[in-house]
């Protein structure tokens, strides 16, 4: 690959911020979590397009914790940046932030990593550029990336082989708020 196959993190960083109104809040008065998901997935894509200078689908979506309510009033940023790339696809690592703007206090609100597929104009997934780390953080987070992706192979593993038995993990759950109520347990 040349060196014009390849992007720096910061070619491709998005940052959008919106004032919190009252039409954005669920019914305990606080912003409701699918509009800020929603803005999650449209600056997730705005990211690996910028990088992958192609349209871009959401293909997952891995830790979404919702660390502090948002208020209406609040001042909420989302800062994106490509993470990770593989063939097709890209890691974009976003967190959300809000502001008072009256005390200009900011509380951290979420991060959450979205898997964006590029797609050609025939919907067939398109090779993106490879990226360019230029710090200690951007080689972390690409690193963190692939130790998310080991992880969720390694349990897909675990749990989805032919000769899974649960009964090897029913000591695990004796100590969880759960009955087993299995009429046979040699399933």
């Amino acid at each position: 690959m040349s060196n014009k196959s390849y992007k720096k993190v910061d070619a491709s960083r998005v940052s959008i911020s919106q004032l919190m109104q009252p039409s954005h809040s669920n019914f305990g008065g606080k912003i409701h979590g699918g509009y800020i998901l929603n803005l999650m997935d449209q600056i997730a894509f705005a990211c690996a397009s910028k990088h992958s200078e192609t349209y871009c689908v959401t293909a997952s979506v891995d830790t979404v914790d919702f660390l502090n309510p948002i208020e209406i009033g609040e001042l909420v940023t989302m800062k994106a940046s490509v993470n990770f790339v593989g063939n097709t696809s890209m890691v974009v690592g976003i967190r959300v932030e809000s502001e008072n703007i009256q005390t200009g206090a900011i509380k951290h609100c979420n991060s959450s990593y979205f898997t964006m597929v590029a797609k050609d104009e025939n919907g067939d997934s398109k090779k993106v550029p490879g990226l360019i780390l230029n710090d200690k953080n951007e080689v972390k987070r690409f690193l963190k990336a692939i130790k998310r992706m080991e992880t969720k192979k390694q349990r897909q593993n675990e749990f989805d082989s032919e000769d899974f038995s649960h009964i090897d993990y029913l000591p695990l759950l004796e100590k969880y708020k759960v009955k087993i109520e299995l009429p046979d347990q040699s399933n």
